[in-house]
């Protein structure tokens, strides 16, 4: 199936956490003919189609044209999490007869944004017997209340403290309510069984199609879980290349990827070189690989902003709808250099779409992604590459609904090239 804007949005919709998009591309996986594969199990030695989950974060890989060891990985890195308000340890809060779910943010939130929002929770719960319960509760039970203008001090703009401004109503008077309860009896677990929880506020809004002429996505989580959709379809769509093709969704982009299934992690390797060592390689086999892959880091990139052309680099301006962004950055924000450069806009070439060219300001600070790391970790040659959008880490973002078929279009040219 074609990536579509209208597929986007039901990928958005299905996938309120890290956690749960996991399991959107699990399923979309499995219908497509791949197997999922256990970390602890031995990995399968015949070439076919397999995917490994590992927390918020999955690796799938098609070796069923490519399963010798002599041939090099082509791999696309994105992220499967996004910036978002997420529940204290100890939740429960009341307040001038207010019962309050404390909050913190998550990664580089725009903490205005996620105010006056019906929001829903998910995540998971962590349980007595070592497993682990997906939890979704679509409905608006919680809100974080702006401040009456009335009542600011300054009226041109409230500033923000996460730590106290940020707990979120969810019911009012009467006996208190343990919010965990509360979460753990819609999951369908005792809530003396919960050990542990990852839980998380998404809002409600649908995605959609908008625009007068149906030009837009308007949705939450486009940054990053548009390149987690496009880079899948690539994946499935990506057939008769020279390459191995990889698709790594990494969780806690946002935070700095430091954990044990972030980018920072052994997990792409590890992979990388189980499907070696599964198909009669050794490590040597798997250096040479590595030596003659290429990554790219697909992320979300700036669009120029209507409102304030002047943020951006004049000699670099970003449409929607005009075809996926080149990241490039002198200091090494973005992995991107000359040769990885190529290696994409020969892809985008194959591909038959436009290709932009993204430089941030000089005088402003860029912000950065798994790119960087992924080729430092790995040695990989790695490009960084994206959507154009406005609002990044915005509650609700905006990008262009015809740059969803166009920048996978880019990446399935990328894993396969002619």
């Amino acid at each position: 199936m074609a990536a579509t804007a209208t597929g986007l949005c039901e990928f958005i919709d299905a996938s309120p956490s890290p956690f749960h998009a996991c399991v959107t591309v699990a399923e979309r996986l499995r219908a497509a003919g791949y197997t999922a594969v256990a970390e602890t199990d031995r990995w399968p030695q015949q070439p076919g189609r397999y995917f490994t989950i590992r927390a918020g974060s999955v690796v799938a890989w098609d070796s069923s044209e490519q399963g010798g060891t002599d041939t090099a990985f082509r791999i696309i890195g994105a992220h499967t999490d996004s910036p978002n308000l997420r529940v204290k340890q100890h939740p429960a809060r009341e307040v001038a007869g207010w019962q309050l779910v404390a909050l913190a943010p998550y990664g580089g939130a725009w903490l205005n944004s996620w105010l006056d929002r019906d929001l829903g929770v998910s995540g998971r719960l962590s349980v007595r017997d070592g497993s682990h319960q997906l939890v979704r509760i679509d409905e608006p039970i919680l809100r974080v209340p702006q401040l009456a203008i009335h009542l600011a001090e300054d009226r041109a703009a409230v500033k923000l403290d996460p730590q106290r401004h940020l707990n979120a109503v969810w019911a009012a008077g009467g006996a208190p309510r343990d919010f965990l309860d509360y979460v753990a009896e819609r999951a369908g677990v005792q809530r003396r069984d919960v050990l542990g929880f990852d839980l998380m506020t998404h809002d409600l809004t649908p995605s959609a199609v908008t625009g007068a002429g149906q030009d837009f996505v308007s949705a939450p989580r486009l940054d990053n879980q548009a390149s987690c959709y496009a880079g899948l379809e690539a994946l499935l769509s990506a057939r008769g290349g020279r390459y191995l093709p990889v698709l790594a969704l990494f969780d806690h982009e946002e935070v700095g990827s430091t954990s044990d299934h972030g980018a920072g992690s052994e997990l792409l390797l590890t992979v990388l070189e189980r499907i070696t060592l599964a198909a009669g390689g050794d490590r040597e086999d798997f250096l040479r690989r590595l030596a003659g892959s290429t990554l790219a880091s697909a992320d979300m990139a700036h669009a120029t902003h209507p409102n304030y052309p002047d943020r951006h680099e004049p000699g670099h301006q970003i449409a929607v709808n005009a075809g996926p962004v080149l990241k490039v950055q002198p200091n090494l924000r973005y992995a991107t250099d000359g040769r990885t450069a190529a290696t994409f806009a020969l892809a985008c070439d194959q591909a038959g779409v436009a290709l932009q060219r993204y430089e941030h300001r000089a005088d402003l600070p860029c912000g950065s992604t798994i790119g960087p790391m992924s080729a430092a970790r790995t040695g990989i040659p790695t490009v960084d590459v994206g959507a154009p959008q406005l609002a990044m880490h915005s509650a609700r973002e905006l990008m262009g609904a015809h740059d969803v078929a166009s920048y996978a279009a880019a990446l399935t040219a990328f894993l396969a090239p002619d």
